[in-house]
């Protein structure tokens, strides 16, 4: 289970940012030239077509570009704060992406930066939005329009739990946009993605080989706003996304986004907790949500730790 750990580094304090629109208009003229028009975005560089979507085959199904008004009544773009349960997976086989917008989400300062701030369907709402990422050693604005695939109005790509929410799938969708098209996020590194999000330089760690010390290394990478994700390796394509005995998924990539040590008959227990960015499909071993391990716990502490525990996706 190789373990991967990105810190947040280089660029990060630096605020220049390189337009990518191919007229190089920033994302504020272009948001200001559809209201003095009194038009909706529409990206010439990204338009909503199949070739966005796919690069090696036809659109499977029939698939309706709908803006967030057209899809429901009252869009919003971040609901009660963006957090790690606004991230579920779609069609998509990009679970690498998902894993690391869902550890992003637990860092306030690198999420403000990839997703910047006073964007809404509100108050001079133009049909554009804009995030950043950092390749190519500088960071890049990259603006989009926001008609989202959907299938009987429902968007079949990353969105929130929440269906009037929809930071994520437009963060989807720009990344998507730097890569060509949606398809070509089919299978990636959930450490590129967090390189891409930080400016930071990663590293991996194989769990057979880990340090002695890997919680402690990973206890101080968590307290400075480093990102993590892990998976477990797989020896052939056949057992990509296949889902063990325990509930764990080979060749899936995870989200880390806790770390906690727990009293337990008279011993500590290291845990560590760990998203499946599917929100759903859960560890059933020791120390799952309903384990029988937690009934040697403190009360208040199993309390803290668990917080209510669901079929979220997440486990310890």
């Amino acid at each position: 289970m190789p373990l991967q750990s990105t810190l947040s580094g280089r660029g990060s304090g630096s605020t220049q940012v390189v337009n990518t629109q191919w007229d190089g208009k920033s994302y504020e003229q272009l948001r200001q030239e559809c209201l003095q028009k009194g038009v909706l975005f529409e990206d010439p560089d990204f338009p909503a077509t199949g070739a966005s979507l796919f690069f090696s085959q036809s659109v499977p199904v029939q698939i309706e570009w709908k803006r967030p008004p057209e899809i429901c009544d009252n869009p919003k773009f971040i609901v009660g704060g963006a957090d790690r349960t606004d991230i579920c997976q779609g069609q998509l086989g990009d679970c690498w992406l998902l894993a690391a917008i869902a550890s992003l989400t637990m860092k306030k300062e690198a999420l403000a930066r990839v997703v910047p701030h006073n964007q809404s369907f509100d108050h001079g709402y133009a049909g554009i939005f804009h995030f950043q990422f950092w390749q190519h050693n500088q960071w890049l604005d990259v603006v989009v329009d926001d008609k989202l695939p959907t299938v009987r109005n429902q968007l079949i790509m990353l969105h929130s739990a929440s269906n009037d929410e929809f930071w994520s799938a437009l963060l989807e969708k720009a990344y998507a946009k730097i890569h060509g098209s949606y398809e070509s996020l089919k299978g990636g590194s959930t450490m590129e993605a967090m390189e891409d999000f930080t400016g930071g330089v990663g590293e991996v760690y194989e769990t057979k080989k880990a340090p002695e010390d890997l919680f402690t290394i990973m206890k101080k990478a968590l307290d400075r706003g480093s990102l993590m994700g892990c998976s477990i390796d797989i020896t052939s394509s056949a057992e990509s996304e296949a889902k063990t005995s325990t509930g764990l998924v080979k060749g899936h990539a995870y989200s880390i986004t806790g770390l906690e040590e727990v009293h337990f008959r008279g011993q500590k227990v290291k845990l560590i907790r760990i998203r499946n960015p599917w929100g759903q499909v859960e560890w059933n071993g020791c120390w799952s949500d309903n384990s029988r391990e937690w009934d040697y716990v403190d009360k208040a502490e199993k309390t803290r730790i668990l917080q209510n525990a669901t079929d979220d996706g997440e486990f310890w």
